[in-house]
């Protein structure tokens, strides 16, 4: 590491939304020594999108600098499922799910983070070795008011829902991992500062060092109003095809497509400003589809984008569903062929007049549709739907 930590102060404090706190960060780059950064993730899926990316590139930039990220695999925690801004209680998963899950997120991860830079941790390690005095005296450290202080823990016992006792517990058993870790610093969303700052306390209620708290922003998603959620479907996830992730890219309103180049990419946000906001996406898909697959693969979507709707051409290879029925169940059909991540995807577009039917021998022909249940006259038909998903319907004879 330079003697001069300025470079490394400013790094962390890019972006950042709350950095608690900086002065005990400055006594820490002042030792002269790699942080310990941690970052957690419980594998209660089994895809990393585009808005966990925001912190994976900052610890990336951070590893580049000289300092080690401890990467947190919560194999027990995710058993409880986080709480954070959740109105009811999650799904328990199995312990195949989890495994499976957390496979696939340090794979995705290391498209980003250096290997050798980045220490894999399971938190079941210590979980499965801990006796009940031990984790009594985990219990005594934080106090069921201070707990319940939290918005969603508070809305939820006002509005009568479900709130388990696994969910209370949750921030002290997440935050016990900075403690056995020793963390100097730790990373999350917004979303998870209650979570960090319990990590914070614990290390102080142990006689440790405590870590420093830095939250990030979270992206917000496609609809441009939720933050990016597999659950809500309006997320890109970084192992989707390459034509799905560019056409959804071309889909971000135009309002939010600066925040997009702010935390995803480092591109000079005044020379975005100044360009046209179909270019500046065109530049952002390329960006992330050459990230996350090739150079190659971006200029043939590029190509192929500007065939479809600059030039208003159907794409030569389109999926193909066939029915012997002259009627056909639109929602039904969208979310079978996966055209949508869901029936309710399906319903919305269809709500908001953005599902056009064409005459496969005349393109001229067409109409928007309004109803799931749909005849049509001609034995193929091609449907549009949104600004880049296709399907054409056969009837068989």
């Amino acid at each position: 590491m330079s003697k001069d930590f300025s470079t490394h102060l400013e790094a962390i404090k890019e972006n950042t939304v709350d950095l608690i706190s900086q002065e005990q960060l400055k006594e820490k780059l002042k030792e002269n020594k790699p942080l310990k950064i941690k970052i957690g993730f419980d594998p209660t899926a089994c895809d990393i999108h585009i808005g966990h990316t925001v912190l994976l590139r900052k610890l990336r930039r951070l590893q580049d600098l000289g300092h080690i990220v401890y990467f947190v695999i919560g194999d027990f925690t995710a058993k409880i499922g986080d709480p954070s801004g959740k109105t009811a209680q999650r799904p328990v998963l199995n312990e195949s799910q989890i495994r499976s899950h957390a496979l696939t997120y340090t794979k995705q991860a290391f498209k980003i983070l250096r290997k050798r830079k980045t220490k894999i941790i399971y938190n079941s390690r210590w979980y499965k070795k801990m006796n009940l005095s031990s984790f009594l005296s985990l219990l005594s450290s934080y106090t069921l008011a201070r707990i319940l202080e939290r918005d969603d823990f508070s809305n939820r016992i006002k509005n009568q829902k479900p709130l388990s006792l696994l969910e209370v517990v949750y921030p002290l058993i997440q935050g016990y991992d900075s403690y056995k870790l020793e963390a100097d610093i730790e990373f999350g969303g917004t979303d998870q500062k209650f979570n960090l700052l319990v990590g914070r306390n614990l290390q102080q209620f142990f006689n440790q060092p405590p870590q420093v708290v830095a939250t990030m922003p979270l992206l917000v998603g496609l609809d441009g109003k939720n933050k990016m959620s597999k659950s809500l479907g309006n997320y890109i996830g970084i192992t989707e095809k390459a034509k799905d992730m560019f056409g959804k890219v071309m889909s971000i309103p135009d309002e939010i497509m600066r925040e997009y180049f702010r935390l995803l990419t480092d591109f000079d946000l005044e020379e975005i400003k100044k360009m046209h906001p179909k270019d500046a996406k065109v530049k952002l898909a390329k960006y992330l589809v050459s990230t996350y697959h090739s150079r190659q693969a971006a200029e043939k979507e590029s190509k192929e984008f500007q065939k479809v709707f600059s030039e208003k051409k159907i794409p030569a290879r389109i999926p193909v569903y066939k029915t012997e029925s002259k009627k056909i169940d639109i929602v039904e059909t969208l979310s079978k062929m996966k055209l949508t991540s869901s029936k309710n995807e399906a319903r919305r577009l269809l709500n908001q007049g953005a599902i056009t039917m064409f005459d496969s021998k005349d393109l001229n022909n067409c109409s928007v549709l309004k109803k799931s249940v749909t005849f049509f006259s001609s034995p193929e038909v091609i449907l549009k739907i949104g600004k880049k998903r296709f399907l054409k319907i056969i009837a068989k004879r």
